[in-house]
């Protein structure tokens, strides 16, 4: 079966911060994509954008991300399913509040 990376992009608050009804539909989530009859072959949560080091053209070292932007990258889930359609499904099931999720195909082999 095909995987997919589903990139999750919110605004950044501490994790205390996030309502409880955020977190209880990101944990429960896991569940409901194996119900889907998916996998999920890996799951991470990063580190604020502030812990970030870029490295630019040229070797450059800076600290912070790469982008500026509203929405930081914060976290990956990375699904094993039966194609897209099914993907951007399992999308759907991630909470946001105020940024998106992007769905990637993996390359295969």
């Amino acid at each position: 079966m095909p995987q997919y990376a589903i990139l999750i992009y919110e605004k950044e608050i501490p994790v205390e911060d996030i309502p409880a009804d955020v977190m209880e539909a990101n944990m429960a989530a896991p569940a409901k994509i194996e119900a889907m009859g998916a996998q999920v072959v890996d799951e991470q949560a990063l580190q604020p954008s502030s812990t970030a080091t870029t490295i630019r053209k040229g070797g450059v070292i800076t600290d912070g991300p790469f982008l500026e932007t509203k929405e930081a990258f914060a976290g990956i889930f990375v699904v094993e399913c039966r194609d897209l359609d099914q993907a951007i499904e399992i999308g759907k099931l991630l909470p946001i509040m105020d940024g998106g999720v992007e769905i990637r195909p993996l390359h295969e082999g």
